[in-house]
Formats: structure tokens, C-alpha cells, sequence
């Protein structure tokens, strides 16, 4: 993350300026919200609504599927070094993940069929990583902890 601005320009502000410039990235079809007991119905509430419910821990990821939208988010950051060349495909799935302090989700499982990464940019994350069912016995489970500026896969 050592040339990429986006730890210093992504957050609530920016990205509501960016996707209010882009009206059609708020509602695209066939992009995934998930907004886990928040209240949002959509992307355009998120950053259009009222946020007199943030006063509780809330969380909100999308996948971005507008190419204006990711021409302008992929100027702040770069394909890690450690994944092929060829996951740096048009075909990405995307995700951006904003989150309140004292959110906690829910055990759930990523399906993803290709590499993976995430960095973080502000504040922290904990993540709890547990076995497969087929190794659970024999398996350990980590807790491990992201701090802004540090990226996991």
C-alpha cells in the first residue's frame, strides 16, 4: 500500500461525493448490498439518507460494479503485488466495506473463487478464522487483527 492514496482519500465523504456524481452506481443492477441490520435498502440510502441511526453500530458493503465509479476508486490503489497478474482481470468483484466502530457481524462464509484480499484503510478488524468442516478436528482456528495501512488474503 506503500504508493496508494486511498488509506488518505476514501472515506463516508468521498465516497458519497463519487457515487452522488453517479447516480446510475447507486442502483446498479445485479450489485450485491449487504447492509446487515442497518436499515438501508440501498446504496443511494446510504449516502442520500438520514444517518440519525448511526447513533448504533452499523455496517454497510456493496460490490462495485460501475466502471466510471471503479476508474476513479482504482486511480487511489494498485493490484497487491502478491496475487497473478491475471486476477487483475475486467471481471474483478469488487467490494468496498464501511462500518461504525463496535459493529460485529455475524459467523458467515466467503465463497470466492478466485484470489482474495482486502486492506485496510481506517480503523481495525478482527477476524475470527475457523477451520472447514472436513478439518475442524484436527485444524486451528486464528484470531487475527487488521490495522489501517496492512493488507491480508
Amino acid at each position: 500500500m506503500r504508493n496508494w492514496t486511498a488509506q488518505h482519500v476514501f472515506d463516508f465523504r468521498f465516497l458519497k461525493t463519487l457515487y452522488q456524481q453517479l447516480p446510475q452506481a447507486q442502483r446498479s443492477q445485479g450489485c450485491q448490498l449487504i447492509a446487515t441490520d442497518s436499515g438501508f435498502a440501498s446504496l443511494g440510502e446510504v449516502f442520500n439518507g438520514s444517518h440519525t441511526r448511526t447513533a448504533e453500530p452499523w455496517h454497510v458493503g456493496w460490490r462495485n460494479c460501475d466502471e466510471r465509479a471503479a476508474t476513479i476508486l482504482r486511480q487511489h490503489y494498485g493490484r497487491p503485488y502478491f496475487l497473478p497478474p491475471s486476477s487483475s482481470d475486467r471481471q474483478k468483484l469488487e467490494w468496498i466495506y464501511l462500518g461504525s466502530s463496535g459493529y460485529r457481524e455475524t459467523m458467515h462464509i466467503d465463497m470466492v473463487n478466485r484470489p482474495s484480499w482486502q486492506a485496510q484503510l481506517k480503523g481495525s478488524k478482527r477476524w475470527f478464522l475457523f477451520p472447514p468442516p472436513e478439518c475442524y478436528y484436527q485444524c486451528e482456528s486464528l484470531e487475527v487483527t487488521v490495522e489501517p495501512g496492512e493488507i491480508s488474503k
